[in-house]
Formats: structure tokens, C-alpha cells, sequence
């Protein structure tokens, strides 16, 4: 006796399923990094650029290249050195003897990814170069202006545990980054499977562990059509105003406690604000919710501002850091 019950239909992928299984891939291919996994996406769907810091070895590069290769775009890394100069990110005009005339032949910075390896080793004038172009997303050579891909986005990384010879971003410039992402080692069982996977790509052949052999996820439009609705999200009166008072007590941290007198130089700028309420909306759109919640703030806050603030002489004495006042007034300043 044949079924009268009809096939149930199949779902058309959604945005949100796309982005699902982008970031399961990612997590996948970047162990024991599940909280950079997320800064990367985050930072993809806010249209911001992300500065990665943390010792060597613990996956950043590999990062940048598994969302490269799961996006349908251009990558380009390029390795920062200290004789590396401007134009050899923006490009420069080549002369043509056989008609005397001028072209552009245009840099690194025209990809729609650029990984940014070890930024702190470039001199001053090429970290300027790179950090105008995220600024204004184009490039003036001459008297002409480039305007670059609509999808542009820069993953820099640096390691702190090296001082000798390089150059650190001044505190101006990293204003410019919309996250400061520290990532530490992975955990002792993850490090198993670490190995597992490296023998596994060894035995595939892979060229490099940096890497990973990975097939396009989303396409460019998926990213756009998913920073829209990033955008529509829903957020309170009150949460919002929670964004509003957690950047201003960067400013004045004494009001929430006598002991933050003097605890700053500088305090976060109307754009950590602007930054906290884009990346808060990204993180509650990736966990699959319409709306903002205090938690999305709590959980980006420390990436937003650790590169916002600027401690002051005394309380860097105290030992007092970016983050240790951050989390203090995480909990204090109250939420809603």
C-alpha cells in the first residue's frame, strides 16, 4: 500500500543557516579558538577591521586564512617588515617608456581580505598608510583617489612577547581597529586533537598548516544582505543607554567608585560606542536572536575598549590596566 503522505518540502538555506555553518566550519578548521572564531564574524558582519594579539603558534594566521577561503573573495596576506614601504601596500604609478605615460598598478590593499601579519614591525609611515585606508576605505596617489572593494576588511596581528624591533601602533591609530582581540593558548584536550587534525591535513597533503584546505561557504551578497540584518535588529531604549553609560564612565570612572579617581588619561571616544552597538547586535544576530541583550555588551566590552582607553601614570604604577577597568565598571556602572 503506497503512502498518501507527500515528501516534506526541503528549507531553502537562510542567511542565518549560511552564517551557521560558515561559522561550525570555522571552529572546525581553528581549534580551541572559538572566542576568536567569533570576534572574526562578528567583525565581518559589523564592517569593521580587527587587530588579533597573542603569543606564536596559537592559530591567528590560520584564522584569517580559513575565513578567507570560506568567503567567495580576494586574499591577499602580506608579512610586515621594518624596510617594508607605503607603496608596497597601496601601489604606485609604473612609468611606460613606450608611450611615456603613467600607470597605477595597484597594492595589497585592493583585496577584499588582507591579513596584516605582525603590524608592530612596520614603521610608522606604513602602519599610517594601512590605517588611512581602513579609515577611509580608499587610497590617493598623486592627485588620484582608488576607492577600494566594498568588502574590505583587515585582520592584523601582533605578538607581544616581542619588543625588539618593532614599532607599536600608537593609541590614535588603533582607535581605528573595531576590536582588540587577545587569545591565549588552547586548552591541554583540545591541543590533542591539535595534533590529530595537523597529521590529518599532513597526510592530505596540504601545503601549509597556515592554510587549511577549505571550500567557499557564503558569497559577498550573503555578507552584505547579513549586515542589513544586523542592522535591523531590535535594540531597547535601555540597552542602549546602557552603551551611552558604559563609554562615558570610561571618561569619568570616579563616579562609580572613589578608588577610579585618576584612573585615566583618555577614555573611550563616541566611536567605541558606535562600535559597541554594531558588535553587539552582530553577536546576538549570530546567536540566532532579534534582539540586544546587556549580555552581548558585557561579553564585547573588553574588546571594544581595551584599545580605547588610556590608563593614567599612576594607576599603570597601581598596575591598573584597559581591562582590569573595564571589568570594574562591567560591574558597577548598572545594567539593565
Amino acid at each position: 500500500m503506497k503512502s498518501t503522505d507527500a515528501p516534506a518540502p526541503i528549507r531553502p538555506m537562510t542567511l542565518a543557516d549560511a552564517f551557521h555553518t560558515l561559522r561550525r566550519t570555522l571552529e572546525g578548521a581553528v581549534l580551541g579558538q572559538a572566542v576568536l572564531v567569533e570576534r572574526l564574524l562578528v567583525a565581518l558582519l559589523a564592517d569593521g577591521h580587527l587587530l588579533v594579539e597573542g603569543p606564536p603558534g596559537v592559530a591567528k594566521t590560520r584564522a584569517a586564512h580559513a575565513l578567507a577561503a570560506l568567503i567567495d573573495a580576494d586574499f591577499h596576506r602580506i608579512q610586515f617588515t621594518p624596510d617594508l614601504l607605503p607603496a608596497d601596500l597601496t601601489g604606485s604609478e609604473i612609468f611606460r617608456p613606450q608611450d611615456g605615460s603613467f600607470h597605477f598598478e595597484r597594492g595589497p590593499l585592493f583585496h577584499h581580505l588582507l591579513l596584516a601579519d605582525e603590524i608592530n614591525r612596520a614603521p610608522a609611515k606604513v602602519q599610517s598608510a594601512l590605517l588611512e585606508a581602513m579609515a577611509e576605505r580608499q587610497v590617493t596617489i598623486g592627485q588620484t583617489t582608488h576607492t577600494l572593494p566594498r568588502l574590505f576588511l583587515v585582520i592584523a596581528t601582533q605578538n607581544p612577547i616581542e619588543h625588539e624591533g618593532t614599532y607599536p601602533l600608537p593609541e590614535a591609530q588603533l582607535d581605528r581597529f573595531l576590536l582588540h582581540v587577545r587569545v591565549g593558548y588552547p586548552e591541554a584536550t583540545v591541543e590533542r586533537d591539535i595534533l590529530r587534525l595537523a597529521r590529518a591535513e599532513a597526510r592530505a597533503g596540504i601545503a601549509s598548516p597556515a592554510s587549511p584546505a577549505l571550500s567557499p561557504a557564503i558569497t559577498q551578497e550573503q555578507v552584505f544582505a547579513a549586515r542589513r540584518a544586523v542592522l535591523d535588529l531590535h535594540m531597547s531604549p535601555n540597552v542602549e543607554d546602557y552603551i551611552l553609560r558604559l563609554v562615558a564612565a570610561t571618561r569619568t570612572p570616579e563616579q562609580y567608585g572613589p578608588d577610579l579617581a585618576g584612573a585615566v588619561r583618555f577614555g573611550a571616544s563616541p566611536r567605541a560606542g558606535i562600535a559597541l552597538d554594531r558588535c553587539a547586535r552582530a553577536r546576538a544576530w549570530l546567536h540566532g536572536r532579534d534582539y540586544v541583550s546587556p549580555d552581548d555588551i558585557q561579553a564585547l566590552a573588553p574588546d571594544v575598549l581595551r584599545h580605547r582607553i588610556l590608563p593614567g601614570w599612576e594607576a599603570i604604577a597601581d598596575g591598573l590596566t584597559a581591562d582590569t577597568l573595564t571589568a570594574t565598571l562591567l560591574e558597577r556602572v548598572p545594567a539593565p
